[in-house]
């Protein structure tokens, strides 16, 4: 199965996402990264009201292979957590861009997505082409 970038997001080089929509901007996994962690089965994630700081740790994503940090592409206030995929964390597997979101946060400067990874670029860095 091919693994899909879709293109309104933006991506970081440790294979997070992010979709900016005005100040909020919702935070994830791309398909590669669950991919390649394999079954997913445990995520630590901040609650509503923390604060995140760009480059920053976040959280973490466990699976039977491996156990990897999240770290945030904005700094911001964590306005919503998708407590669904946390109590059923093999559900990024299905859909990480849609269902698979991971948290929802207000974003203290907008501007600071400018330097994430398209789409295009991305995928370049994934598949090596």
């Amino acid at each position: 199965m091919a693994l899909t970038y879709p293109d309104d997001l933006k991506y970081l080089d440790t294979h997070e996402y992010i979709r900016l929509e005005g100040e909020i901007a919702t935070i994830g996994i791309s398909a590669f990264a669950v991919d390649q962690l394999g079954d997913i089965v445990f995520l630590d994630l901040p609650e509503v009201g923390a604060g995140l700081e760009k480059g920053e740790a976040f959280g973490t994503v466990e699976s039977v292979k491996a156990v990897e940090t999240l770290n945030s592409p904005v700094t911001g206030t964590v306005v919503e957590r998708n407590d669904d995929i946390i109590e059923s964390p093999e559900d990024l597997a299905d859909d990480p861009y849609a269902a698979g979101w991971l948290l929802k946060v207000r974003v203290d400067n907008p501007s600071e997505v400018d330097d994430a990874l398209s789409a295009q670029a991305y995928r370049q860095m994934v598949e090596g082409k």
